[in-house]
């Protein structure tokens, strides 16, 4: 049977992820231009940049959570055989999608994260065009918050079929000693 300790452990800690992950969203950094004292060229005024360290910490978070399930499961590849079923089949298929999630919802905070921390600092002198303020897109940190939430689910349920099929009792005779 699965470890219920282990599925709530890791619920909170996705829990704690997809909740940093759209406060991030919701925090990305903006910029505004704004023209020196003397009006001699525009520069660019990032305001806060908090989102930065809420798309880390999701991507901290995400990354225990996702630890923490591999271990227990020893990453599919280690320990005892799991027992041919329908278990195992939905196991291996769950190991695959839980591991794509994984990757475009971190590669989403990740970039999200380097993006928003990136502040331009070019400068326009008199005539030239306005600075490129640039920002995180909007939508970078919702999507890893999406597939946050994707892979919570993907995980429980590999998680879940993982322990089914390492806990039938598999007897290639029957049990039969005299076969």
């Amino acid at each position: 049977m699965a470890s219920k300790l282990l599925l709530i452990a890791v619920f909170v800690l996705d829990l704690i992820a997809f909740g940093l992950a759209v406060a991030a969203e919701q925090r990305r950094s903006t910029a505004k231009i704004v023209q020196d004292s003397e009006v001699n060229y525009n520069y660019c005024v990032y305001d806060s940049d908090i989102s930065t360290g809420y798309g880390v910490g999701a991507f901290l978070f995400l990354m225990v959570s996702q630890a923490l399930v591999m271990a227990a499961s020893k990453c599919f590849c280690c320990g005892k055989g799991l027992n041919p079923s329908g278990s195992r089949a939905w196991a291996v298929i769950l190991f695959i999608v839980c591991w794509l999630f994984f990757l475009i919802a971190e590669i989403c905070l990740l970039a999200g994260s380097v993006r928003n921390a990136y502040h331009t600092k070019y400068r326009t002198i008199f005539s030239e065009q306005p600075p490129s303020c640039e920002t995180v897109r909007k939508g970078v940190f919702g999507a890893g918050a999406a597939f946050i939430f994707l892979n919570a689910i993907v995980n429980k349920f590999y998680y879940i079929c993982y322990s089914s099929a390492r806990d039938k009792s598999f007897q290639a005779y029957g049990g039969e000693t005299g076969v």
